[in-house]
């Protein structure tokens, strides 16, 4: 595995066109762009804007650290562009994290393999609709037109528009080939042919690929590679942060890796460890100091969410993403708005998972997975679960009644649940170590597999 982080040198462009390594680097890129024709190079128009350009520079390390290769990329100064002249619409769909995991269990409930095809330099395939004109890239200025400009054929990374143009264009390619186009998640491509069945999900340029059998993974792999330059990184390992490890116990993910940067971060890798991230005794007061840099500590808690939770390090944990005997789906609901009741407050939050689960329902159906069961929804409000099912109030609003309907058709089942088993409290409330731990084990967060192995 390669990994990728932005280089602080070469410091400017004049440098690294005297740097081997680097000039090498944006030769190569040059040459690919050429070669995908990205652009044909014409006389500059009058009254035209011309997008800048800039060269990027990466280092690709090795995953024991050591230096992989120098990478150049060349990217366009989408701060330069105008709307409405050389970009329109711009939003680009990606991939809900609830389909990710519902897929994800799906697949490895059944066994299917998951594999992670990567599409070389994405962006470069996607089709503008727009004019676009570029100035040409430093250092590769045609000496016998020094004043042309780059018409855009082709997306270009840092145009504004890239993410959707290669989204549309992958789109174009999933249907033509015979994916069909999720409703309810419009970057999940469901294949179907017969009892082969095939997922697809898109997160930018970001692929994972689960089939009911190798030979029709292959199968698409192999269309995926006559379409686009790219390479099949093997089973899932690594995806939007997330490490991915699979046993027969089941798929494990972590982020162990973000995890440890925060820490590095907050100067707190090497502190002592605390059992929960929330502490019991400590309480706010009045004459509570101020933190001595309040920028450092916003960006740590944006990061954390709590003060304390460096100290409570979950490097050696990771979550197990089902069980292989019964796949679940967990909703939690946290409540944003004001009651006039408790009871009312509860119901909110019943109407909201409800809502939820009736998504995921349908997201279900589209995967030829149709759920035969009622969903289940726990509760520990007692007058929340009477309310979904036909006690009459005149202070909530009506369209939260729509439970009552999910209730009446049998979908779903509203039951009590008492307060000492609500695995949701472990998020919101400080909880002592025993529950804290009960709950955490609950929620199928495991030790490492790594060290479950040394176990046995």
């Amino acid at each position: 595995m390669h990994v990728s982080t932005t280089s602080p040198v070469p410091r400017s462009h004049i440098h690294a066109l005297h740097d081997p390594n680097w000039k090498h680097a944006m030769l190569d890129e040059y040459n690919a762009l050429i070669t995908n024709g990205t652009w044909v190079l014409v006389p500059r128009p009058q009254n035209v804007n011309v997008v800048r350009s800039m060269w990027l520079f990466k280092h690709k390390f090795h995953a024991d650290g050591s230096l992989s290769r120098y990478k150049a990329c060349l990217i366009a100064n989408g701060r330069s562009q105008q709307q409405d002249i050389d970009c329109d619409e711009t939003f680009s769909p990606v991939v809900k994290p609830a389909t990710i995991r519902t897929v994800l269990s799906l697949a490895d409930s059944r066994v299917w393999p998951i594999h992670q095809p990567d599409v070389k330099n994405a962006f470069l395939h996607g089709h503008l609709s727009e004019t676009v004109y570029l100035h040409q890239p430093l250092g590769f200025v045609d000496p016998a037109h020094p004043n042309h400009v780059c018409l855009l054929q082709k997306s270009l990374y840092g145009l504004k528009q890239a993410p959707r143009a290669w989204s549309q264009r992958f789109t174009s390619y999933a249907t033509r080939v015979g994916f069909q186009h999720s409703i309810i998640d419009s970057s999940l491509f469901v294949y179907r042919e017969g009892t082969d069945t095939a997922y697809l999900l898109l997160y930018v340029d970001d692929i994972i690929l689960t089939a009911s059998s190798t030979s029709l993974l292959q199968k698409i792999i192999s269309s995926l590679h006559g379409e686009f330059s790219m390479t099949d990184l093997g089973p899932l390992n690594y995806f939007l942060g997330i490490s991915a490890h699979r046993t027969s116990s089941g798929l494990f993910l972590s982020q162990t890796k973000y995890a440890t940067e925060v820490l590095e971060r907050a100067h707190k890798l090497n502190c002592n460890p605390c059992k929960t991230p929330v502490d019991t005794d400590t309480k706010l007061g009045p004459h509570r100091s101020p933190v001595e840099d309040p920028s450092f500590y916003r960006s740590l808690a944006g990061a954390l969410q709590l003060g304390r939770v460096p100290g409570y390090s979950t490097l050696d944990f990771w979550l197990l993403c089902l069980s292989r005997r019964q796949p679940t789906y967990m909703v939690f609901q946290e409540k944003h708005v004001t009651s006039r009741s408790s009871a009312e407050a509860e119901y909110r939050g019943v109407a909201n998972a409800v809502a939820e689960t009736a998504w995921v329902r349908n997201l279900l159906r589209e995967l030829h997975s149709p759920l035969c069961t009622a969903t289940l929804v726990y509760c520990d409000n007692i007058s929340a679960v009477y309310l979904s099912s036909n006690q009459r109030t005149k202070h909530i609003e009506i369209d939260l009644h729509f439970v009552r309907d999910f209730v009446a058709t049998g979908h779903v089942r509203v039951l009590h649940l008492p307060s000492k088993y609500q695995y949701a409290d472990i998020f919101t409330k400080e909880l002592p170590s025993p529950l804290f731990t009960e709950f955490r084990s609950s929620l199928s967060v495991r030790p490492s597999p790594a060290l479950i192995a040394e176990a046995y």
